[in-house]
């Protein structure tokens, strides 16, 4: 028996820093919504261990890829004996801040759970995937929601109205880290992106919703391949644009697909990874071959 998941990449309409806990981790206030763009995990009850094969050669397939961890720590909760090879089709960027790791984590906890009819609560599989990422917990939920603490604590939100959504990942990369430590090292104010986000969620207004978005990390790292990604966005007609997570990755909201396929065409002239996907109410969708 094989399982086919669709592992869905992550944006955050708003991202606030609030504070820093004493081991380190920073305490985090954010909208976050799932989208249509997705790696794609075919897990298979083959060989011995665990096996982790991905379609990147750059993408290390070792104990320190997180589908690696998502699934060491599976078995060590339900004590089963692993046995099974795991396919990555990477679609999601690597360091955009769209939660790629993140996502395919989620996808095979959700996919073990039912491969050997664990019976694991999705709260359970939650407290799992915390122990692999801070947005692992996101990614098994899925949607719209305000996530706080370190991103694990989720309250589910109104669903977007309909629209499209262009990322576009520039070349340059962010590391988490030094994205960290610059908003450290910034003069700290409360940025009130999230509490200005949730009365536009819940009233279900798009433009609303684009006007207010707004990113912390974007405030402090100030990347010119940001803001000229931006500039285009809008200039095609986007509602707002910002930049997801820690980066490098943009979107722009629209109401209107062709100006949104306009847009990633005249992108994709300069970018490598331009998408048009859509926003969804789930954070994998699980398939049984």
């Amino acid at each position: 028996m094989s399982f086919s998941v669709n592992a869905y990449a992550k944006i955050n309409l708003t991202l606030d820093i609030t504070g820093k806990r004493k081991d380190g981790y920073h305490l985090l206030r954010m909208v976050m919504q799932s989208v249509s763009l997705c790696d794609k995990l075919v897990i298979t009850g083959s060989g011995s261990g665990i096996r982790v094969v991905s379609s990147r050669e750059e993408i290390p397939c070792n104990e320190e890829n997180t589908v690696h961890k998502a699934a060491a720590a599976f078995f060590e909760y339900t004590g089963a004996a692993p046995n099974l090879t795991i396919h990555i089709q990477k679609i999601i960027p690597s360091q955009a801040g769209l939660g790629g790791g993140s996502a395919d984590a989620a996808a095979v906890l959700l996919a073990l759970n039912k491969m050997y009819n664990a019976g694991i609560t999705k709260e359970a599989l939650c407290q799992i995937g915390l122990k692999v990422g801070a947005d692992v917990p996101f990614c098994i939920i899925g949607g719209t929601a305000l996530a706080e603490g370190i991103g694990d604590k989720l309250a589910p939100l109104p669903a977007l109205p309909p629209c499209h959504i262009v990322i576009c990942k520039p070349p340059v990369g962010v590391d988490t880290k030094k994205a960290y430590a610059l908003a450290d090292a910034a003069a700290k104010k409360e940025s009130g992106f999230t509490a200005a986000m949730l009365p536009a969620v819940r009233a279900g207004d798009l433009r609303a919703v684009a006007q207010n978005l707004g990113n912390e990390f974007e405030q402090v790292m100030h990347l010119a391949q940001v803001n000229h990604i931006k500039s285009a966005m809008e200039q095609y007609g986007a509602l707002g644009a910002c930049m997801t997570g820690s980066g490098s990755a943009v979107f722009g909201i629209f109401e209107d697909l062709p100006m949104a396929v306009s847009c990633q065409s005249a992108l994709a002239q300069v970018y490598p990874e331009v998408f048009v996907c859509e926003p969804i109410a789930s954070g994998c969708i699980l398939e049984c071959n």
